[in-house]
């Protein structure tokens, strides 16, 4: 799996008044939180040739919810690489505030899917709903669609074992520590992106230096130690990961810290992803440093061997010291 990308490559706009496309326009409209594989699928289904997504931000659930929002599984830049990847052409972000809440799901339809994204086809999934208390459903949609002179379609749900993906599903895997099953949801390792920030240092007096990143105000829906991969857009590491607060010397702020495999690297200032394969534990209080340090250190043996016993994660070879 490649690293980071910019989404410079990726038209990203504000919705906006604007000229038609040239080409007929396919459009799909939800939260997409995770890009997981029921989303990929949608927008494989799409009729293109210009594949467009349009989403939201904030998330409705967080202009309604605020801070008891369940967290999100990737942030409005991941999210855009992602759905690039997915094979959309052009991504469309809504400023969801009072004012789009209040649009009906007819105005919905004429004035952003039909006026400002000149849809040629809407595709949905199956349980779709928009507009002022989400009264609009697939029936309204292809009524207006009908008027309107776009088509719609339906995605059935895309499900594996029996049992329909989601971004809540996921979720609920993240937060239990089920780190294969997320995976197989989303397609791909579950990740975290940011920059490389200063730290206090901490890591390294104790003997672990690590790469301290940005979650950028973001909780993440998941917290303990992991076997990872650090990446850039040129290379990657295999790491052992801490997400949580510290709790052993009093830390206040939730951070994301990676320690790399026999190799220290500086990367400050520069964007990475860190790919969380497996969780060893939680994070835990230990009334002593010593306690601490041998936790940490019990944690990188375990992710060294965890990449031993898998010389394919990594996705390119790795030679790690024995002694």
């Amino acid at each position: 799996m490649s690293g980071p990308s910019e989404t410079s490559a990726l038209r990203l706009h504000r919705l906006r008044w604007r000229r038609p496309e040239p080409h007929p326009v396919a459009v799909t409209i939800g939260n997409f939180d995770g890009v997981h594989r029921g989303h990929q699928a949608l927008i494989a289904a799409m009729e293109g040739p210009v594949r467009s997504v349009l989403t939201f931000e904030p998330l409705p659930r967080e202009f309604f919810r605020g801070a008891q929002a369940p967290a999100r599984l990737n942030s409005l830049r991941e999210k855009t690489v992602a759905l690039r990847q997915a094979g959309a052409d052009a991504v469309y972000v809504a400023r969801f505030d009072g004012a789009l809440a209040a649009l009906s799901a007819e105005d919905f339809a004429r004035e952003i899917l039909h006026r400002r994204l000149a849809a040629h086809s809407v595709h949905v999934g199956h349980d779709f709903r928009f507009g002022a208390g989400r009264r609009g459903d697939f029936d309204l949609l292809a009524r207006m669609g009908r008027q309107l002179g776009f088509r719609v379609q339906e995605q059935p749900p895309f499900c594996l074992q029996g049992e329909r993906v989601s971004s809540t599903g996921i979720r609920q895997f993240l937060q239990q520590g089920r780190m294969d099953e997320a995976a197989q949801w989303l397609g791909r390792p579950y990740a975290i992106c940011g920059r490389v920030v200063g730290g206090d240092r901490l890591g390294r007096e104790l003997g672990f230096p690590t790469a301290n990143i940005d979650l950028a105000r973001r909780p993440p829906p998941l917290r303990g130690i992991f076997a990872g991969i650090l990446r850039t857009n040129q290379q990657a590491w295999p790491a052992a990961v801490s997400i949580g607060l510290r709790p052993t010397v009093g830390g206040k702020r939730l951070l994301l810290e990676a320690h790399c495999l026999d190799v220290t690297v500086d990367l400050y200032g520069q964007m990475v992803q860190v790919q969380l394969l497996h969780k060893w534990r939680d994070e835990a209080h230990y009334d002593q440093l010593d306690q601490l340090i041998a936790a940490i250190t019990q944690d990188v043996a375990n992710t060294r061997q965890y990449f031993l016993d898998h010389p394919d994660a990594l996705g390119q070879p790795w030679i790690t010291r024995t002694a």
